[in-house]
């Protein structure tokens, strides 16, 4: 049975002062019964791996370099999230698609590189609201995974984040018509590229204005295997009845 994850992308958001909420985090949740991710933003890694030390909450980053060291000023590299304590990190997140003109290729990259390091990586997928209006969401979900994700993979080292671009941020969320309807083509396809031992090993998260109120729903979804959180994982207070909602699922 594959155990489910939530994630918290707290993107470009956090101080050393919001580090406290890890501890409240800790504190509602002594011994979940799923993962516990938080991604802070690169300058707060270590500090947020020592604050979690001892408790069972796991620490990521947001994204790394394609190369593995080098002159590349600004960037931070797979090893480095490792040393910092990092065990996770997302890759090819729409921003970072949009912001930074990252293609497909690039973020394949990127994932070879840190299966390298050793972390386990969340691949993002999505669709744009033109490309879901024109009805090619699962032609350019099928584009993005044969692209983004290595051949040579193993299941425990690999997550899948379905993030339609339309919902991030924005309060929409797709029907759950929808979302079973992309999470299931994933799947489908991960069967069709690895087998389906491997397939079914690899969880699949939904991310996309997921709050408290709306959780249980989207966790009620076949093949939904928890959440990559955006806005709703910046506090204890809005994260924890999520974790919780995933709990009871």
């Amino acid at each position: 049975m594959r155990r489910k994850l939530a994630a918290g992308n707290w993107k470009m958001h956090g101080l050393t002062d919001s580090l406290s909420q890890i501890d409240s985090l800790a504190a509602a949740h002594p011994a979940p019964r799923v993962d516990i991710l938080i991604c802070p933003p690169a300058p707060l890694i270590e500090r947020a791996f020592r604050r979690a030390s001892g408790h069972a909450i796991a620490i990521g980053g947001q994204d790394c370099q394609t190369a593995r060291s080098g002159a590349h000023t600004g960037d931070i590299s797979a090893a480095m999230l490792k040393d910092a304590g990092a065990s996770h990190v997302i890759l090819g997140h729409s921003e970072r698609r949009a912001d930074h003109g990252e293609t497909d290729e690039v973020v394949r990259a990127k994932a070879r590189t840190a299966l390298a390091e050793d972390l386990i990586v969340i691949i993002c997928l999505g669709e744009s609201r033109a490309q879901r209006e024109s009805g090619t969401t699962l032609d350019i979900i099928s584009q993005q995974m044969a692209g983004s994700i290595p051949d040579d993979i193993t299941p425990d080292r690999v997550v899948i984040a379905y993030e339609p671009v339309w919902a991030i941020g924005t309060g929409l969320t797709p029907t759950p018509g929808q979302i079973e309807e992309v999470h299931g083509h994933i799947r489908a396809h991960l069967t069709e590229r690895f087998g389906l031992q491997t397939a079914e090993a690899i969880r699949l998260l939904y991310g996309g204005s997921v709050k408290a109120a709306n959780a249980a729903e989207i966790f009620a979804i076949a093949n939904v295997d928890g959440a990559l959180v955006g806005g709703a994982s910046l506090t204890a207070e809005e994260f924890s009845p999520i974790i919780t909602a995933l709990e009871a699922s």
